[in-house]
């Protein structure tokens, strides 16, 4: 009776194998909006070391491993495009240097990205030299302080829209605003709280001011305009969510699981 049992199951995976692959074939509409060329691009931001560090075997971090896990999906290669700042992708959007990105939801950015829900939630917070009178968030938006920014970043765009008083000084990346902050002699950085913070704790020189000035909600993309393959994103981020494959890709690379959005 087991043996009869084992057989029949011998004989049904095949079926089943076949079932699933059917299920995860998307239609080719889907495939011409995600993969025209036949492999998946990817928009790598090397800026944020929440979603991406480079490493000596290329690029890794929890996009990397959604953009991989889409590919799978879509039963095509995955090519990852690396960008050195968040400013660098957004600006390419509708160049066709790439198909789907990982950038903060922006309403500027969103005029020429459609965007899927948040897979990763981080905050905005500042940094100030160590006896700099600035102790609050309030008081970073005043005249003549001096605010170092990344061109094009989710928080550049933020206080663009937001601050009255003070001056943005703007740096090519990310990383390079807090450069241009200490060598520079600027008043304030702005930033992701997490390199911040490991960027305070190795410089006692500088401390970070307490709270955040914003939420940045941290999404997949792809260029307007392709509705089949934007739906399709939208559902496979979902999924990917419910699997926790981000908060496994967050772990993975050394950072904290419970900034995966719910």
């Amino acid at each position: 009776m087991r043996l009869r049992a084992a057989l029949g199951l011998l004989l049904l995976l095949p079926a089943l194998g076949h079932a699933e692959t059917r299920d995860m074939t998307p239609d080719p509409k889907v495939l011409h909006d995600l993969a025209p060329t036949g492999t998946l691009r990817a928009a790598i931001n090397l800026g944020n070391p929440v979603l991406a560090q480079a490493g000596p075997d290329g690029p890794a971090g929890v996009s990397v491993d959604l953009a991989r896990a889409l590919a799978a999906r879509l039963g095509v290669k995955v090519a990852l495009v690396t960008y050195p700042g968040a400013g660098a992708v957004s600006g390419s959007a509708g160049s066709g240097a790439w198909d789907i990105c990982f950038l903060a939801i922006d309403p500027k950015r969103a005029e020429g990205i459609a965007f899927t829900e948040p897979y990763v939630q981080i905050a905005g917070s500042y940094l100030v030299p160590v006896a700099s009178p600035i102790r609050s968030l309030e008081e970073v938006d005043r005249d003549g302080v001096r605010v170092s920014v990344g061109r094009g970043s989710a928080y550049d765009l933020f206080l663009t829209r937001t601050l009255t008083h003070a001056t943005l000084v703007r740096a090519p990346t990310s990383a390079e605003a807090v450069t241009a902050f200490a060598r520079d002699g600027l008043d304030v950085a702005a930033g992701v709280a997490q390199p911040l913070a490991a960027y305070a704790a190795a410089h006692p020189e500088v401390r970070l001011l307490p709270g955040h000035f914003m939420e940045i909600p941290q999404a997949m993309g792809m260029p307007v305009g392709h509705p089949a393959g934007a739906a399709y994103l939208a559902a496979f981020l979902a999924q990917a969510k419910r699997d926790g494959l981000v908060r496994q890709g967050l772990k993975a690379s050394g950072q904290d699981p419970d900034l995966a959005a719910p």
